[in-house]
């Protein structure tokens, strides 16, 4: 009874001296012969959902715009013309205008878009070049005086040929320079400055000190990368729809006069 006595007034003291909850035992401060447990309360925190990388966010918008493409691509195409000014293009055909049509269209948009009204008008042209059996058509080079100019100044066409004859042709035919490597060093200090070069293939070898100072301008044996594409310049949007329709036919007309009609259609697409 006597160990008993103690041990509860060794529990009071510690109670009345620490009152506080406790999260483990608590060994008394004064000698006896039992140890309380103090009650002890447990706590829990939330946890915070895992944080999506960029790389996660990113694979889910790429998987969500390949749905979306998909889908598009499983819509029918439709018939005839789209009757909203925005719409969807692969999902209609191919719109093939009339010359009229076209030009009107071009004088349309350029006031929708308040662009430049006297922008250049270009024809581009894709050419069946094949003739028959491992036969086709050899890249050509026309000059076309235009029935309605449309260029504000006359350009300076330089030619270089070292050909007596040739340069008298050039002369007669309005090239502003003509002659061979003795305008190379004329060019290079600025004497004459033309606004177009042309030149035999036989003297392009020597012009190649030219080639850093002219640049895009330097004469090409081949007009463009692809023998079979031809692009131009026809017109300028403010002259009048007949006036581009007749500077369209002579460049058709003189792109025709380079295949026999007898080999049939001449423009692909």
């Amino acid at each position: 009874m006597v160990n008993m006595a103690a041990a509860v007034r060794c529990l009071g003291r510690v109670v009345i001296q620490h009152q506080r909850h406790s999260l483990s035992k608590i060994t008394p401060f004064y000698p006896c012969s039992v140890c309380v447990q103090v009650p002890s309360r447990h706590f829990a925190a939330a946890t915070k959902p895992a944080k999506r990388t960029k790389r996660d966010a990113k694979e889910k918008v790429s998987d969500e715009k390949k749905d979306d493409i998909e889908k598009i691509k499983s819509y029918p195409v439709m018939e005839g013309e789209p009757e909203d000014d925005v719409y969807l293009k692969r999902l209609y055909p191919r719109q093939i205008y009339e010359v009229e049509k076209a030009i009107h269209l071009l004088k349309k948009f350029q006031v929708l878009d308040f662009t430049n009204p006297k922008q250049g008008v270009y024809l581009d042209l894709t050419l069946d070049m094949v003739l028959g059996k491992k036969k086709k058509v050899e890249p050509f080079a026309s000059v076309l005086s235009f029935p309605y100019p449309f260029a504000s100044e006359i350009n300076k066409v330089a030619v270089f040929t070292g050909n007596a004859s040739e340069i008298k042709i050039a002369e007669e035919n309005g090239a502003a320079f003509a002659g061979g490597t003795n305008l190379v060093q004329k060019i290079l200090d600025d004497e004459i400055q033309p606004d177009f070069y042309v030149a035999v293939p036989e003297i392009m070898p020597e012009l190649n000190p030219l080639k850093k100072k002219l640049k895009k301008r330097f004469p090409k044996l081949t007009r463009s990368k692809e023998e079979f594409f031809l692009e131009t310049k026809i017109a300028t949007l403010d002259m009048s729809s007949d006036q581009i329709a007749a500077n369209l036919q002579a460049v058709i007309s003189e792109v025709c006069r380079h295949r026999p009609l007898n080999l049939g259609k001449w423009f692909a697409g």
